[in-house]
């Protein structure tokens, strides 16, 4: 160890300290031994002064310390005072980003190097801390600093927390510094410490904690209720499934401490807040205000900062659970109408009392804090849910005994709302006390079975009463969405199956009825939402919707029903646009899909003659959408059978006759070069190859079409009619024919190059020769193809532009595979 000789000369000190860096460093092949490890570290403490080196030089430094005390913590631990006194005369005064992360690493572990409640650590906790103190918060200098460096201000202040944190006898030093910074006038300050004291409480233990109790709740409720921005109450659909409220940063940070100090000494924090003055004194004060605008801004703000107090605590932990909700809601109770004969766990009341008088805002806003808390804490975990749901807890007790009235009350102010927007903060606490009271876990232990199915048929009732109520109709949806999720995900089997039979079939029911007061797109809107909330639900309503799909297609193919025709667009558009998106991830769907898409072939095909007018564009167009969409998410093999199907309704098709397919072109084309018009399909005609195209487009490129000859034929003709779909078709096919396929497979099949020879007019087999006897259209029609016509083989230019639409989705998809061709 002859380098750690230069470490006392200057000119040589940086060779020095890369080289015994690198011994030190390694994992085997020579490594540096314990004795050699000592002497290095006797060598730096007395020779180096490591603030006087360059940057540079101090960083290799401290990388040097941080490696000898993580690999030989044994031998280093002997040198006790000396190396803990060396080591805080390196570090202190040090100011690089990159040296301090170091540096306060190296503190992190050095105090793991010395362990002993009483060893060394203990003497030079005071000195360490100093130190360490001088960086707290972290801030840079000068404002652009930080982006000019590698280490940034969330990597020095985590790094700096964690050294704050690395023993519990820096406890009487940190916990009052971090307090005394919660008055600072810097918001990073305030956040840094409340984050700080989170990660320090866990690691310092509750009996050293709770020597700061006082001092940690009054910061804690300082800082709660005076963040500098105000807690806003959100009252919209979203925020249902949340917190219902926007909390600034300093005050959720606060409510994550307080919750992690109620959970580490649940009796200490949960006195303090039931004794509270503050606290109690809002509490007294809510009565006096009726509704949510005759409250003062600056008492909304105490109000709603008690609440998130309340709800924080209760969700901590059971016992401050029944604690804080023994103190807090029979008082509330009263407040709102409902006397209790005595505050103990045995509060009771007459539960068939007549609710004279809507509660004020502030006891329904605390209370529905309250009944929240409860039910996400029983929900938290499988195992804390049982433990919560027990008879014997207080607050079982009191909601059970509550839980009617409570639900009468939420549901008389929603029947006495109106749209005004003054009724707004109350209808979504009316909902949102409903939708928890509906969703608390344990079945119907806590909330009996004819209350919950009470509130199912409450938010069903104004989805197809009240729909003029725009808020209250929209929160009413959401809340069944919230309540189907925390049903479908809690595994409750008697709430499931009254959730699908008073919910899912009254919706679904709603959408095939007669009832047209409830505007239609509303009906789409409840139903897909309300379907997202379990895939059986969803599988429920998807089979429900297709039913009335064929069903309306059937008024139209057979009758020609123009009302049927709008609704028809309207489910599908909702089909396509917001079932099939949610649905499409999951392979339970897909023999649903397969057999709507049969059905509809199967309609199409028992239906021999359309009602004129029937192939309106806008239909047809949602209907090829769908078909598409819902083809594309079936497997090989159900294509396979859907495209046999599709091919068997082609030809039965007038248009398409398959032994003179060729020749009517030749007609048409020699009609159009006197007309220059062209005959349209018959209805029928034109929803079958409309429908085919679709089909076509979203096969799998390992699925079999049949008669791949004729169907190209098809293509062709149909898109020299002019219609874009079987352009796109083509396209596609070229797109998706493998090379290696070949004819001989099976009946009508065809290679990839044969595919192109129809295409452009070369090698087809005799029976496709065409003659031709009218100007502009000679030689065979094997010889014609689409580049010919483009060429000039025809003089209508309606055929060229046809032919030229044809090319491009063509070249697309030989482009798409990479052909030379493209």
């Amino acid at each position: 160890m002859i380098l750690s000789l230069y470490q006392a000369d200057w000119r040589a000190l940086r060779g020095a300290l890369v080289g015994c860096l690198a011994l030190v460093r390694r994992k085997s092949g020579g490594m540096v031994s314990s004795s050699d490890a000592k002497g290095v570290v006797e060598s730096f403490l007395q020779n180096l002064q490591v603030q006087s080196l360059g940057q540079h030089d101090r960083k290799i430094c401290f990388e040097l310390m941080e490696c000898l005390l993580k690999c030989y913590p044994c031998v280093i631990a002997s040198m006790g005072d000396d190396l803990i006194y060396g080591i805080c005369e390196a570090i202190d005064g040090e100011k690089d980003p990159q040296c301090l992360m170091l540096a306060f690493h190296i503190i992190e572990v050095l105090v793991q190097v010395f362990p002993e409640p009483c060893g060394p650590i203990e003497s030079f906790a005071s000195d360490l801390f100093g130190i360490l103190s001088s960086y707290f918060p972290i801030h840079f200098t000068h404002p652009k600093a930080e982006e000019d460096v590698e280490v940034k201000r969330d990597d020095l202040s985590k790094a700096l927390m964690l050294a704050f944190s690395s023993s519990p006898l820096f406890e009487p030093y940190v916990i009052p510094l971090l307090l005394e910074k919660l008055s600072s006038s810097l918001s990073s300050a305030k956040v840094d410490s409340l984050k700080y004291l989170s990660y320090c409480t866990s690691k310092y233990g509750a009996e050293r904690i709770a020597k700061h109790a006082r001092a940690i709740w009054c910061s804690l409720k300082d800082a709660i209720f005076t963040s500098g921005q105000p807690l806003v109450l959100s009252f919209t659909p979203e925020s249902l499934g949340g917190l219902g409220c926007q909390e600034n940063e300093i005050a959720s940070e606060a409510l994550t401490l307080l919750e992690k100090v109620v959970i580490q000494n649940n009796d200490l924090f949960s006195s303090m807040i039931v004794g509270d003055e503050e606290i109690n004194m809002v509490l007294n004060s809510i009565s006096g205000y009726q509704s949510y605008n005759e409250i003062p801004s600056q008492s909304t703000q105490k109000m709603y900062s008690v609440g998130r107090i309340l709800y924080v605590s209760v969700k901590a932990s059971v016992a401050s659970c029944s604690r804080i909700f023994q103190n807090f809601f029979p008082c509330l109770m009263e407040s709102m109408g409902l006397p209790v004969v005595n505050g103990s766990k045995t509060s009771s009341f007459n539960d068939d009392c007549i609710i004279s008088k809507r509660p004020n805002h502030g006891s329904l806003y605390l209370c529905v804090e309250l009944l929240g808390a409860c039910r996400d804490l029983a929900i938290s975990s499988g195992d804390l849910a049982s433990q919560c749901v027990s008879a014997d807890e207080t607050w079982c007790c009191l909601l059970q005994r509550f839980s009617t009235s409570l639900s009468k009350i939420f549901s008389s102010i929603l029947a006495t709302s109106t749209d005004k927007p003054s009724h707004d903060a109350d209808v979504y606490l009316g909902v949102k006390g409903l939708q928890i009271l509906a969703t608390f876990p344990g079945g119907y232990l806590l909330v009996s079975k004819s209350t919950c199915e009470s509130i199912l048929m409450n938010f069903v009732s104004i989805i197809t009463v009240d729909f003029n109520k725009t808020l209250l109709w929209k929160l009413s949806v959401k809340a069944l969405v919230q309540i189907g999720l925390l049903i479908n995900g809690s595994n409750q089997s008697e709430k499931s199956m009254s959730y699908m039979d008073i919910v899912v079939q009254k919706i679904v029911s709603m959408i095939s009825s007669d009832n047209h007061d409830i505007p239609f797109q509303l009906k789409l809107e409840a139903i897909s939402d309300i379907g997202t909330s379990g895939l059986k639900y969803m599988l429920k309503i998807v089979t429900g919707v297709q039913e009335v799909i064929c069903a309306n297609l059937a008024e139209v193919y057979v009758r020609g029903n123009v009302k049927s025709t709008k609704v028809i667009i309207h489910l599908l558009e909702c089909y396509s646009n917001v079932l099939l998106p949610w649905i499409q991830k999951y392979e339970v769907f897909e023999d649903v899909l397969f057999q709507f898409v049969v059905s509809i072939w199967n309609q199409i095909e028992n239906c021999m003659a359309f009602p004129v007018g029937i192939c309106e564009k806008e239909l047809l167009d949602a209907t090829m959408k769908v078909m598409k969409l819902a083809v594309a998410c079936c497997s090989v093999e159900s294509q396979n059978i859907i495209v046999d199907k599709a091919y068997t309704v082609l030809s039965s098709s007038t248009f398409l006759s398959m032994k003179d397919s060729l020749s009517s072109l030749q007609a048409q084309l020699e009609e159009l070069e006197d007309t220059q018009e062209m005959v349209k399909f018959s209805s029928r005609d034109e929803w079958i190859h409309s429908l085919f195209t679709s089909v076509i487009v979203a096969l799998h490129p390992q699925t079999r079409i049949p008669n791949i000859r004729t169907v190209l034929h098809f293509l062709m003709i149909v898109l020299l009619k002019g219609y874009v779909m079987a352009a796109q078709a083509l396209g596609s096919l070229v797109n998706k024919l493998d090379l290696k396929t070949s004819g001989t497979e099976y009946s009508g099949g065809c290679t990839f190059e044969e595919a192109m020879d129809i295409i452009f007019g070369k090698k087809l087999s005799s029976s496709d020769h065409v003659p031709a006897e009218r100007s502009g259209i000679t030689g065979d029609w094997s010889e014609i193809g689409l580049t010919n016509l483009c060429l000039g083989a025809t003089n209508s230019g309606l055929l060229k532009i046809h032919s030229f639409v044809g090319l491009a989705w063509i070249g697309k998809g030989l482009l798409m595979r990479g052909h030379e061709k493209g």
